[in-house]
């Protein structure tokens, strides 16, 4: 079968990235969807079931840091066209490990832009090396009605956002020094479906229902700017073919909540939906020490793309977070799979002392 393009899609067995593969596939059946994971902890194929055996959809397992694996799929493939997704994402995780996040993060990503390099031997005609990123990159915003703008100056406090912070100029430098036809996007938290249970928001819709602490960072009082991941796969899309070559495009829901406010609309949501009455998992609120480096409050300004592209988020926060707990409700086996094994151990051991 012929296709008219041949799109690699790194991480795409990974939260976001699952989501967006599943949009190209179905979207596009004329494009070879190629995606590539390494399946750690946070990738899992059953985030793709609905799709795996479309014609258009191949999976690699691969590590991005393996040059030599890089170079053979895109001469295997024909890749025109790199998604980059695969990172490592969580900031306990970096501070616990910087060492892989640096590894991942920039020489993973390095390794990429060097086979797109080679591979493409300064043929850029219709290829698009689309990478993307983090609001964290950014730094922190006080409480002063500001936002991140794609002008904004690099600060990042984690070892997390400093390898992404790495990782984005890598790429702007390949397109600076060799002419590569790059993109960075820089986008704040997601929600939704599949996504794994470290994070906030699935974290604590598994702990309510299994009546465990919901462990929450000093006062609760950080603020972070929340998006629908369906909708960051629609902006993704629609960068990736339309948007400008060396362009920066922030991503963002226009939607700020304090956490401890999220939190709190979380516990109504599940309780309403498990048949409890209101109030019955509040108890569950456990506040440990704040994490090392917490920048205060992340607030994205979307207006470029919006104005630019014409994208805007299609859902708003009471809406998709109840579509993204009635899912994990509805999904508990996928749940159980996951917190049955190394998630387990790694959360008991950080909160064992702070609980």
């Amino acid at each position: 079968m012929s296709f008219k393009r041949n799109i690699l899609i790194t991480g795409g067995a990974g939260f976001i990235g699952s989501h967006v593969v599943r949009l190209f596939v179905n979207k596009y059946p004329d494009y070879r969807i190629i995606n590539l994971d390494k399946l750690t902890y946070a990738g899992n194929l059953a985030n793709l079931k609905d799709i795996e055996d479309k014609p258009n959809y191949t999976f690699v397992k691969a590590d991005i840091c393996d040059f030599d694996k890089m170079m053979e799929i895109f001469k295997q493939y024909n890749i025109d066209g790199v998604i980059h997704l695969a990172a490592e994402s969580h900031v306990d995780r970096s501070i616990k490990d910087p060492f892989t996040f640096a590894q991942t993060n920039v020489m993973g990503t390095l390794s990429l832009l060097q086979a797109a390099k080679l591979s493409w031997d300064g043929d850029y005609d219709n290829k698009r090396f689309y990478h993307i990123s983090t609001d964290e990159v950014y730094g922190a915003l006080q409480f002063d009605g500001t936002f991140f703008e794609e002008t904004t100056k690099y600060d990042p406090h984690s070892p997390y956002s400093a390898s992404k912070a790495g990782s984005d100029h890598f790429v702007r430098a390949f397109h600076d020094t060799y002419g590569m036809p790059t993109i960075v996007t820089n986008c704040s938290n997601n929600y939704g479906p599949y996504q794994f249970p470290e994070k906030l928001i699935p974290l604590f819709i598994n702990n309510i229902r299994h009546k465990k602490p919901l462990p929450v960072y000093g006062k609760g009082e950080n603020v972070r700017d929340w998006l629908y991941v369906v909708d960051h796969a629609r902006a993704i899309d629609v960068i990736f073919h339309e948007g400008k070559t060396a362009e920066t495009y922030n991503i963002g829901g226009f939607n700020e909540w304090k956490n401890i406010d999220i939190i709190k609309v979380v516990i109504k949501t599940v309780d309403r939906l498990l048949g409890n009455s209101e109030g019955t998992s509040d108890h569950l609120i456990t506040y440990v020490t704040d994490r090392a480096g917490h920048d205060l409050r992340y607030a994205i300004d979307s207006t470029k793309l919006k104005t630019e592209l014409g994208w805007e988020p299609s859902l708003q926060f009471e809406e998709g977070i109840e579509k993204t707990v009635r899912w994990y409700l509805d999904n508990q086996e996928w749940m159980d799979n996951i917190t049955s094994g190394e998630y387990e151990k790694y959360y008991s051991d950080m909160y064992k002392n702070k609980l």
